[in-house]
């Protein structure tokens, strides 16, 4: 068995997907119960809740790109970068099925530098807000500066409707 079945019934085969197997109640579903930092921090903090901060910090034209960044993650979990550089055949999937979401979504192929600076930005605030790993340097953070959004961590049905609330308000 290849395939994934999804909260809405789809069923993604992982072997051969295709446009139709996503949609957006999966999305919100999955990102809102994927924990940021591998489950690795004292409070759930949501995939699904980053998305909609990043979506808040970017110029409106980027907004959409920005909350669905990570939809990949719905699907195939996130896995802590240094790990998933170990696993070549995990991220050509990832690739895949990246490219497919942001084809059925009308998305740049490729993630916007400036989608690419708020998921920083945002890593800082996470870091700082939820207090990730304080004593060490981050160089992938070096110059980059946390915002003033303060993070208060929701639950999984909260972030699960937020994400969705944000999803309407771009798309009308």
């Amino acid at each position: 068995m290849t395939w994934l079945t999804t909260f809405s019934g789809e069923h993604l085969d992982f072997s051969n997907p295709n446009l139709l197997a996503f949609n957006i109640t999966d999305i919100a579903q999955g990102l809102s119960h994927e924990c940021r930092f591998a489950g690795q921090i004292s409070d759930f903090y949501s995939v699904a809740q980053h998305s909609v901060l990043c979506s808040l910090i970017v110029p409106p034209q980027y907004q959409r790109e920005a909350l669905l960044h990570d939809a990949t993650e719905a699907y195939m979990k996130d896995l802590p970068a240094p790990l998933k550089r170990m696993l070549p055949d995990y991220a050509r999937v990832e690739r895949q099925i990246d490219s497919l979401i942001r084809e059925k979504y009308e998305l740049p192929r490729e993630m916007s530098a400036i989608v690419k600076t708020a998921d920083l930005i945002m890593l800082a605030t996470e870091r700082q807000d939820l207090e990730v790993d304080a004593d060490n340097f981050w160089p992938i953070l070096e110059g980059i500066m946390p915002t003033d959004i303060l993070i208060t961590p929701l639950n999984p049905v909260q972030a699960r409707a937020l994400f969705m609330r944000r999803w309407e308000e771009l798309m009308f």
